[in-house]
């Protein structure tokens, strides 16, 4: 996709089309990473580069917003092309990057059989390559300013990245997931993520506030690409994690507990598409499968950390 203020939408192919992406920052001849997808998706990095005039060494900066494997399992065998990139990542994520054995275990006890289908080989990372960030940081990349700040919620790690430049926010999974095939005339539609371990909702609700507060344009989310008119998508968001919440509650307790966590994200996600004027609501649930699974598992086990 074309740079527009210096930015790449790159698919990183992880399990659809228009899933999941990495950004590509582009300042006065240099480059920042932010997010990778995963180890399958290198190749499609490094022809991002190519395809902007850039080479490897150009690189300065990969930047995980978090270490899910989505985002941060094609660290390892990026940073292995990029002589000169240093790597950012939250300091309680570093040593899963620095050593990522338990990462892929519990990413192997997330998704199953369907792990190797999707997921290339982990890397170590050296350690002498990784920065670990503080919350308020500012990366620079070329005289262009990028601040990190700490928004724990959907993980404990998790950090955005702020730019003034286009006055957005990086936001991994913070502020929620847009596919673009549910946009309709009123705008994106957006869930939170509350997939499995660390989902929080106190702490989620203050992240999202926290981006709110800097009036962002829009938000770059990993799934995916930019949305704007933020400020409603953030209430929105903050109100769907209140009605997830609840529907925990009311589930706890209940043999099949899983189940009605799942068949009640799919009711809420379909009357949240039909509020949005999205008629095939089959097709919100077949495209939000993967997700419904994921948060429903979130938010067991956030229930059974009560």
């Amino acid at each position: 996709m074309p740079a527009q203020d210096g930015i790449v939408i790159i698919d990183t192919g992880y399990v659809r089309p228009g899933f999941c992406a990495a950004y590509l920052l582009v300042e006065r001849g240099r480059a920042a990473f932010i997010d990778t997808g995963t180890g399958r998706s290198v190749p499609r990095l490094l022809a991002a580069l190519d395809a902007h005039g850039l080479r490897p060494e150009h690189v300065d900066w990969v930047i995980a917003t978090h270490v899910h494997l989505d985002h941060a399992g094609g660290a390892g065998p990026l940073m292995r092309e990029l002589p000169r990139a240093m790597f950012a990542v939250h300091p309680d994520g570093a040593r899963h990057m620095i050593d990522p054995s338990k990462l892929e275990a519990s990413a192997r006890a997330v998704y199953g059989a369907d792990y190797d289908c999707h997921h290339g080989l982990l890397e170590p990372i050296p350690e002498s390559r990784v920065c670990r960030i503080d919350d308020g940081q500012v990366i620079d990349l070329a005289g262009r300013a990028l601040r990190c700040v700490h928004t724990p919620g959907h993980a404990r790690h998790h950090l955005s990245v702020w730019d003034a430049r286009s006055r957005s926010w990086f936001a991994g999974d913070t502020f929620g997931i847009s596919y673009r095939e549910l946009d309709s005339a009123r705008g994106a539609f957006i869930v939170p993520s509350t997939s499995p371990v660390q989902f929080d909702p106190v702490a989620l609700r203050a992240s999202i506030r926290r981006l709110l507060a800097e009036a962002p344009e829009a938000v770059f989310v990993t799934h995916y690409g930019r949305v704007t008119g933020v400020q409603e998508l953030g209430t929105r968001l903050i109100a769907q994690i209140d009605g997830m919440v609840d529907l925990a509650r009311r589930s706890n307790g209940s043999p099949d507990r899983h189940q009605r966590l799942v068949t009640g994200l799919a009711r809420k996600y379909t009357a949240n598409a039909q509020r949005q004027g999205i008629v095939d609501t089959d097709e919100v649930v077949r495209l939000l499968e993967m997700d419904i699974e994921l948060n429903a598992q979130g938010l067991g086990v956030w229930l059974d950390r009560q």
